[in-house]
């Protein structure tokens, strides 16, 4: 990937299929860490149980390549993109693809409530509350 490439982010909600697991979501991270890196992708995916909320940021072509993917996963249902567009500087370079479980549901519903910037904005005031596993 050409880092020289304008940062992109996407910030998107989606939950967890019904037939899954919590246990799944490992397994996920676990494999999408290796590839987002290849990618020059990096993030934070919050998990509550039933619930995930990423926010991406890379190279636009690679994050749009990605959000494509996550839209075809089975394992992913009422995927919604609530917000994306030109980055400034990366949120998330001291790690690659960060894992937070939330605290209850009750955060995640809130950011799952909201749209675009707002969304985006109240999901990173949320950031310090996380326990983020890189």
């Amino acid at each position: 990937m050409t880092e020289d490439q304008p940062l992109y982010e996407i910030f998107y909600c989606s939950e967890l299929a019904q037939d899954l697991p919590a246990t799944a979501v490992g397994a996920i991270v676990g494999q999408a860490r290796a590839r987002n890196a290849q990618r020059n992708i990096t993030g934070l995916l919050v998990f509550d149980g039933m619930r995930f909320c990423q926010h991406l940021e890379g190279p636009r072509d690679a994050v749009e390549a990605l959000m494509r993917r996550i839209e075809q996963d089975p394992r992913h249902v009422d995927v919604r993109v609530v917000h994306q567009g030109p980055l400034e500087s990366r949120r998330y370079s001291g790690f690659g693809m960060g894992l937070a479980e939330s605290e209850g549901p009750d955060l995640m519903a809130g950011v799952h409530a909201l749209e675009g910037e707002t969304a985006l904005k109240h999901f990173l005031a949320l950031r310090p509350s996380f326990d983020i596993s890189s």
